[in-house]
């Protein structure tokens, strides 16, 4: 399990008396703190270890890690680690040392970087014995304003510039990193993330840089766009979703896979799962699972080879938001599984129910399939099909995004 740090010790000053006894990552953003929104997106990513470095009021920091709805439905783990002073963003590192993995992310507890975060290990791991650290970078169309981000053609950061030392389109910090715990040497009781530790890491040049061009951001830290988070994450949260078969589609189908040994990739795959992460879709899986019902294996053995094909994404950078699998068959199923069940394809239920408990935008999702059944159940839940006959999926993913313009 991969953990992320999120830095929950700013005082939020320019909140004024919002902040006055609340930390700003608990601000309320459209009825729950915002704080619930980050653990979302991570828990959705496949983060289930989160620490949270607290400092002003960690008493209430504490209270929501025991309460988090988006973690209890992830499965994410939350600890706390308490400054014994505000020590910067370097600082709350650097004393919570013993609490961190070897390797872990790190985000700001007051914005939001809607990024697929795991493209940033895959980054870290192209070149494991030369990378410390990897940074999210945002493009801003008017850099005057920021310190800006150098990167070579190989994506090594080569330096920081001060604001107001350059004009127009640039990258800029983006608030999102992926350090190895070596990168720790760096700091120290009172330092600061932005200012020691990345510039430093650059010039020995152990930092790598991931830029994203239209990503939304935003940073609740000041009272215009803390207004604005009332109404623009939840619009942020409701996005399009494919819904992709499994065999067949995501790997090859050799009859009734239940079990590590007998999985192999389609061609493509991997990188297919990561580029629908990254155009900003939920990606979802919906497969009959027959094999269940006649016995050749069991739901455990599904959701275990589940866990398998999800370390194997991670590798690519990619995961699935979640997944619906029906062990049903009418004729051919023992026991209770013996049914006409309204999960088992063509019927809709498995996307039905994961549009019950999802923010979907139906007109711009689709499902993928390689049988005509797959087509179907997307028909009947009210979206289009995408009939997969073979090849390299990436190949057929990009298709379908070209032609939804992006």
């Amino acid at each position: 399990m991969i953990q992320c740090a999120v830095l929950c010790g700013g005082l939020g000053t320019r909140l004024g008396a919002l902040t006055a006894e609340t930390p700003k990552p608990l601000l309320e953003v459209a009825g729950e703190p915002f704080l619930e929104t980050l653990i979302f997106e991570l828990g959705r990513q496949g983060i289930r270890k989160v620490l949270l470095l607290a400092a002003f009021r960690n008493d209430k920091i504490t209270a929501f890690a025991r309460t988090s709805p988006a973690a209890q439905r992830f499965g994410v783990e939350i600890e706390v680690a308490i400054e014994p002073d505000r020590a910067g963003t370097g600082g709350a590192l650097w004393h919570a040392q013993d609490r961190l993995e070897d390797v872990f992310f790190l985000i700001n507890g007051d914005t939001w970087f809607d990024i697929p975060v795991l493209s940033l290990y895959r980054r870290a791991h192209a070149e494991p014995d030369a990378c410390e650290g990897v940074i999210a970078l945002r493009k801003v169309d008017d850099a005057s304003r920021y310190g800006t981000v150098d990167l070579d053609e190989a994506g090594r950061v080569t330096g920081f510039a001060e604001k107001s030392e350059r004009r127009g389109e640039s990258y800029i910090n983006g608030g999102i990193y992926f350090l190895s715990k070596q990168a720790l040497r760096l700091t120290a009781p009172q330092c600061s993330i932005e200012y020691d530790v990345l510039p430093a890491l650059a010039a020995e040049g152990r930092l790598r840089g991931v830029p994203f061009d239209d990503n939304y951001f935003i940073d609740i830290g000041i009272p215009e766009t803390y207004e604005r988070a009332q109404t623009e994450i939840p619009a942020q949260k409701q996005r399009p979703a494919v819904f992709l078969d499994r065999d067949g589609v995501i790997n090859e189908d050799h009859g009734h896979v239940g079990s590590v040994d007998r999985f192999t990739f389609i061609p493509g795959a991997p990188e297919a799962v990561a580029m629908l992460n990254a155009a900003g879709y939920y990606v979802f899986v919906v497969t009959n699972q027959a094999g269940i019902g006649r016995g050749y294996y069991s739901e455990a053995d599904h959701l275990a080879l589940m866990a398998h094909i999800e370390v194997e994404l991670l590798k690519a950078g990619a995961h699935f938001d979640d997944h619906r699998y029906s062990p049903y068959h009418p004729e051919a199923g023992i026991g209770h599984y013996r049914q006409d069940h309204a999960w088992r394809k063509p019927r809709p239920g498995m996307l039905l129910d994961l549009m019950e408990h999802w923010r979907i935008d139906k007109s711009r999702s689709f499902i993928i399939g390689d049988k005509d059944s797959d087509i179907e159940a997307g028909r009947q839940a009210g979206i289009q099909g995408h009939l997969f006959t073979g090849g390299n999926l990436a190949d057929f993913v990009r298709g379908l995004l070209d032609a939804d313009g992006h």
